[in-house]
């Protein structure tokens, strides 16, 4: 659990954010391209800036997670990082596994937030999704205690519809919208 001193109560928000990876190299439906990573990194950017933000709570997979990470840092907002399974498998599956140069940036966000003691690795089995599931529960759950009395937001980075029933963006939705949290969306694909 992230502990908040009093002051920082009054002045920062904490968000919780989960979104899209890039469109794999075969994707059928564009949902992520990665010619919108630059526009969709700096709505990001302003949506972090506009909101204040003090405390990040996400994941590292390549697109939302990362492209929210390096921007959080880059303002000395505070990021606390939730992966399923352990650093090296969550890089073979879930970063360098999409077009994009994804693989050094995770390696410093991750080596950042684990010399911060800000990373949190759940221990789940990489076969299934139960692991990310897992984990999108503690990013909202982490994002709640983070907030204390206040109302922590959501932010989710997607194209604005659920696809599949195993959905992770779309499970992140409801479960911020039952913990009563604002939520601000940034689109990934142009209207």
């Amino acid at each position: 659990m992230i502990d908040k001193a009093p002051e920082d109560r009054k002045c920062s928000a904490v968000v919780a954010l989960a979104g899209r990876r890039t469109d794999a190299f075969d994707a059928e439906v564009k949902r992520f391209p990665l010619d919108r990573v630059p526009i969709v990194k700096d709505e990001i950017l302003q949506l972090l800036k506009n909101e204040a933000v003090g405390i990040l709570v996400c994941s590292a997979a390549c697109g939302a997670d990362l492209l929210a990470l390096d921007s959080a840092i880059s303002l000395g907002v505070r990021c606390r990082v939730i992966l399923p399974y352990n650093t090296k498998k969550f890089r073979e599956t879930s970063v360098v596994d999409r077009p994009g140069e994804w693989g050094p940036l995770y390696d410093r966000v991750i080596a950042n937030v684990q010399a911060k003691g800000d990373l949190i690795i759940l221990g789940g089995s990489p076969e299934g999704d139960q692991a990310f599931s897992d984990a999108t529960r503690a990013i909202v759950q982490e994002a709640e205690n983070a907030a204390g009395m206040d109302r922590a937001t959501s932010i989710l980075v997607w194209e604005g519809s659920p696809h599949g029933r195993k959905d992770a963006t779309a499970e992140f939705r409801q479960l911020a919208l039952s913990a009563g949290m604002k939520e601000l969306t940034v689109l990934t694909c142009a209207n």
